[in-house]
């Protein structure tokens, strides 16, 4: 299987305590229990993409961290991931770490970037029946402001109207995931499972 989660921050107490109120009683009960939802959930051969802000620990901390958790590990270097500098830090523990890639999955282009990409690559590709073939996965903005201002935008897109190549109308595509570990509380999730959530999450606002 392949996975996909972002911004869960392992070591960094201001996202418990204050930025995203994660309610844990103390950032080692954050770790221990966002580890044990990632390998409850991930096998040893699945694959896990990472979209930035790993952790906030240092080098040391972080490599013991990877060490515990379970799959082949690929890291969309975020803003926060300060630990990939440091000279200490088991870079081999990841299969790679860049800041931008396309992947395939189940015949789906994914697009990943820890900073969203309102107009990414592959954004007007749609199969004969009208389902994407493309999707932009990201992080960085959590559930905040920044965040409701992109779905906002992102219905703006989807209900503008476009002449297509074959001289046919269509409404342009907009399929941008947050992969925010709080919405999936800390479970890494399938393209599939982060777009059902996304539906469902947006039909309760």
């Amino acid at each position: 299987m392949r996975y996909y989660i972002a911004d869960l921050h392992f070591f960094h107490a201001a996202m418990n305590e204050r930025m995203d109120h994660r309610g844990f009683g103390s950032v080692e009960e954050m770790n221990e229990y966002m580890i044990m939802k990632w390998n409850k959930k991930v096998q040893r051969n699945d694959e896990v993409f990472i979209i930035g802000d790993l952790s906030w620990g240092n080098a040391e901390e972080t490599s013991a961290l990877l060490r515990r958790l379970k799959g082949k590990l690929y890291l969309i270097q975020g803003n926060h991931d300060n630990f990939l500098s440091k000279r200490k830090m088991d870079l081999s523990l990841f299969q790679w770490v860049k800041p931008y890639e396309e992947v395939s999955d189940n015949r789906r282009k994914v697009v990943l970037c820890h900073y969203p990409i309102i107009c990414y690559n592959g954004q007007y590709r749609l199969e004969k029946d009208g389902n994407p073939k493309t999707y932009m996965l990201y992080g960085h903005v959590h559930d905040s402001k920044d965040q409701k201002l992109i779905e906002q935008f992102r219905e703006i897109i989807r209900s503008t109207v476009v002449v297509n190549a074959q001289g046919q109308e269509q409404h342009i595509p907009c399929n941008l995931i947050n992969c925010f570990c709080m919405y999936s509380d800390y479970e890494p999730l399938s393209l599939d499972e982060w777009i059902d959530l996304d539906e469902k999450r947006r039909s309760m606002e």
